[in-house]
């Protein structure tokens, strides 16, 4: 099949060289293209064929060197992605990322494992229209799950199989969670701070716990199960902390747990008890690099105000999943928090994404999530 060739700048030949699976709606020349269109893309010496989306930053998302890739490239990727999976996925551990999209060589989808049950998200209707079925059929063949689906907009779309329950019990390093594919963040939970969790949960013994940003209760149920003495989840939502709340019961923990319904910031104005413990995992605070600044200054405010209500020789654990920060700025935001807050901190450990969130050097932008432990102490005189 003869492609569309869309001739690129020469500056763009080292990215397309190294396999960046990106390129920019400014970056292409005039074309006529219709959603979904296979096309070939030439910078220099340099070559490669990807998916052409008539809506978005991202205009193309780069999946081969050289020609369409057809059924059989498609089961190898999403085999190689399994593979990984089965040898990083810990014990007593059924809901995790399949496929992470740009990380497993497949741009602008992912694919989810609740029990039996199998969640798609694409990012770019070109992807949903010339890579979707093929992945579906691949992952259909490979794991046979109860049911695949598609997290869209406007709810599920059953693609393979039966559709899930509303809610369903999944399970994390043995412990139990409500996860809802229908509403819930994501394509249910938060599965790249599974890792995280369990870090929180080795610092817990014996804590009090100010878990901020709660949404279902992930690390306060982590805290409590590492022997937290008791756990305060804060989040605005409703539902959130109704499921946060569900979390602590299906975990035995309810009575040592607790959920207040609160804007966060105003939280911190006006809470003055001390924990052993806090996390600080607020939502993406920019979605444009336009919004940077503000993000920074909010998440600083954030970041002193919980670290006003650590006891000294405790512990913050701060995530930040915006990806316009950089680790280099995370850490200069934490600093000067600890600056407004009057506090030294050190930092003792530092994370990001769950190994089934693999990352690609030449991709630094799928590098979103930051977690930080601090040791908090008192100034020095």
């Amino acid at each position: 099949m003869k492609l569309p060739t869309l001739t690129l700048d020469p500056s763009l030949e080292p990215a397309l060289a190294s396999g960046h699976p990106w390129i920019y709606r400014n970056h292409l020349p005039p074309q006529r293209l219709e959603d979904g269109d296979w096309v070939r893309l030439v910078a220099g010496r340099a070559e490669a064929v990807g998916v052409y989306d008539a809506q978005g930053q991202v205009a193309v998302r780069i999946y081969a060197r050289a020609g369409v890739p057809d059924a059989a490239w498609f089961a190898a990727r999403v085999g190689e992605a399994l593979a990984l999976r089965r040898k990083r996925i810990p014990p007593e551990t059924d809901a995790y990322r399949l496929l992470a999209g740009e990380g497993d060589f497949l741009p602008g989808l992912v694919a989810d494992r609740y029990g039996r049950y199998l969640v798609v998200k694409t990012y770019s209707s070109g992807v949903r229209r010339a890579v979707l079925p093929a992945v579906v059929k691949a992952l259909g063949r490979a794991e046979r799950p109860r049911g695949i689906v598609l997290r869209a907009a406007g709810g599920l779309e059953p693609l393979y199989g039966e559709p899930p329950p509303p809610k369903l019990t999944v399970r994390e390093h043995g412990l139990r969670f409500l996860a809802d594919l229908y509403h819930g963040q994501k394509t249910g939970l938060f599965l790249d701070q599974r890792e995280n969790r369990r870090t929180v949960r080795e610092l817990a013994a014996g804590a009090r716990v100010l878990n901020l940003f709660a949404y279902n209760g992930g690390f306060s149920v982590y805290a409590l199960a590492g022997g937290a003495a008791f756990a305060r989840s804060v989040d605005s939502s409703e539902g959130a902390l109704a499921d946060a709340e569900e979390n602590a019961r299906l975990n035995g923990f309810a009575e040592r747990h607790e959920g207040v319904r609160a804007d966060v910031f105003e939280f911190l104005d006006a809470h003055e008890e001390r924990y052993d413990l806090v996390v600080l995992d607020p939502p993406s605070l920019a979605r444009n690099r336009g919004q940077l600044r503000a993000a920074l200054r909010a998440y600083t405010r954030l970041g002193a105000g919980a670290l006003r209500r650590v006891r000294p020789g405790g512990w913050l654990a701060a995530a930040s999943c915006t990806a316009q920060v950089s680790p280099e700025a995370f850490r200069e935001v934490l600093a000067e928090a600890a600056r407004r807050a009057g506090v030294r901190t050190q930092i003792v450990h530092e994370a990001g994404h769950a190994p089934d969130h693999p990352l690609r050097p030449e991709f630094p932008e799928g590098r979103y999530l930051k977690f930080v432990v601090l040791r908090v102490l008192e100034p020095i005189g």
